[in-house]
């Protein structure tokens, strides 16, 4: 009898602390070529760090790291490249002003006689396009692609310096359903050229579908690890979060009370020439679902006034509303929690305090200062509220986990005590512990009062949270759906416009 072949990938004892925070300990990892490895678990668990260590972004603080047996030392990115792991990070790594070609070899760039050789550029550029399934030009701009083709052309990158391991972060979190497609064909052709693929989802219907075998991180520490057939929702929650979720999505609704918000003809600047009526009541959690490009997100920066409104009325409590910036929206008792938190929800640079108190800055000023005591017990109220993880408020939003970030999205505008609040996608990129939490702060809310109006890509939350959902298709609402209507084959009739209700 052989012995079994020897990992690939050998990670042992990987230490790493932050300041106030123990980020890794004694944490194990293998990887086998020609497998798709996935690396689950809550927002905060470890996986983005270890990911970072192997991809030289971060250096550990003791353990070792072994390729094909021999030790190795990655201490940057460009090391990291030389022994060919690649990491292909969330938010996408392009210069959207360039084309393929220099994208794909951005700090990589083949030179002759002192000079860019661009013809060997776009002709191998044309290679590693093929092996994703690409067929676009290479002089094509980045910034004309779709993102489920920029996604693959960050794979082409990875592919374009030799990778034999290549990090995936979230691949699928800005995609559509049939991009998504697209990229489980990329990731099952690589593995038969022998490329081995760490992934890291919170999508886990795609882990089931796409892994060979689960590696679950719970507070920075190995919580467990599940083969082939022992992968299932079930198993995998378990292991992250230590308890069962089995009430995940079950709600006690309560009785809506009078109009809060009606969009009488609405139009949007994107879809100009559809008209949208809809109510939002009092104490009643409406999902809006469709697919990507449906106008759901140019529904919700209309309302918030982000985008002025081309026609129609907007009331709020009976009386006519007109946002031309957000700025009256909030003095009207609007709050919206985007879709792109760390773009447009929060300012990372910067500490939890000045975040929980950035839509208060008009009103807690004194003779054009800001009132720090009034900003600390805001911010301490917002933490405890919330339950956000940190070890004090000034501590710098970057350093939070992403369900943690969210949840001083949310505070921020809960401190302002709104009549209205619009969520895009409230739980884009957090783990299922913390969605958890987002949903019951969603129902306590509607229980107080608050008409909520949310947008979401998941088929189960829309089914789980929403009292009512209109379904969107190409800028029009092509149906409403009662909670005893909704389900998953009713959205999608709705959704891909193959169906109208009446």
């Amino acid at each position: 009898m052989g012995d079994a072949p020897k990992p690939l990938l050998e990670v042992t004892a990987l230490e790493k602390q932050f300041p106030g925070v123990r980020a890794l300990h004694d944490v194990d990892l293998t990887l086998n070529q020609g497998e798709v490895l996935a690396v689950v678990g809550e927002n905060g668990a470890g996986k983005s760090t270890l990911m970072k260590i192997l991809a030289g972004v971060y250096a550990a603080d003791s353990g070792s790291i072994r390729l094909e047996g021999r030790e190795i030392q990655i201490r940057s990115v460009r090391e990291a490249q030389a022994h060919g792991i690649a990491l292909i990070h969330q938010e996408l790594n392009h210069a959207s002003n360039l084309d393929i070609a220099a994208n794909i070899f951005l700090g990589n760039e083949l030179h002759k006689t002192g000079f860019l050789n661009r013809e060997q550029m776009h002709a191998e550029a044309a290679g590693h396009l093929q092996r994703v399934g690409l067929e676009f030009p290479t002089n094509t701009q980045v910034a004309d692609l779709a993102i489920g083709h920029q996604q693959l052309i960050e794979i082409a990158k990875a592919l374009s310096v030799n990778a034999r391991i290549i990090i995936m972060d979230e691949p699928t979190s800005s995609l559509s359903q049939r991009e998504t497609r697209n990229l489980f064909e990329v990731v099952n052709d690589l593995r038969s050229q022998g490329i081995s693929i760490i992934y890291i989802s919170h999508r886990l219907g795609e882990v089931m579908e796409l892994t060979d075998r689960v590696v679950v991180l719970r507070d920075g520490e190995n919580a467990g690890e599940l083969v082939k057939n022992e992968v299932t929702h079930d198993a995998m929650v378990k292991l992250m979060v230590g308890r069962d979720l089995s009430q995940f999505y079950q709600r006690n609704v309560t009785e809506p009370g009078e109009v809060v918000l009606e969009a009488d003809r609405l139009r949007t600047s994107a879809h100009p020439h559809c008209e949208l009526s809809f109510t939002v009541r009092r104490g009643e959690i409406v999902g809006i679902a469709g697919l990507i490009g449906a106008g759901r997100t140019e529904l919700l920066q209309t309302i918030f006034g982000v985008t002025p409104t081309v026609g129609g009325v907007l009331k709020l409590d009976g009386r006519e509303l007109s946002p031309q910036k957000s700025v009256e929206a909030i003095d009207a008792g609007i709050a919206l929690a985007p879709e792109d938190r760390k773009q447009h929800g929060l300012i990372l640079q910067m500490s939890v305090r000045e975040n929980a108190n950035l839509p208060r800055l008009r009103v807690d000023q004194k003779f054009g200062a800001i009132n720090f005591k009034s900003e600390m017990d805001v911010a301490h109220e917002t933490v405890k509220k919330m339950d956000v993880k940190t070890p004090h408020v000034e501590q710098v939003m970057q350093y939070l986990s992403g369900g943690n970030q969210q949840k001083v999205v949310l505070g921020k505008w809960l401190a302002m005590n709104p009549r209205l609040l619009l969520l895009d996608e409230p739980t884009r990129g957090i783990d299922v512990g913390s969605k958890q939490e987002i949903y019951k702060l969603m129902e306590q809310l509607a229980a107080s009062g608050v008409a909520i109006l949310f947008v979401s890509s998941e088929m189960e939350e829309v089914l789980g949270m929403a009292d009512r959902a209109l379904v969107m298709h190409e800028g029009a609402i092509t149906g409403e759906l009662g909670r005893d209507q909704l389900s998953e084959e009713a959205v999608m009739q709705l959704a891909t416009g193959s169906q109208r209700a009446a």
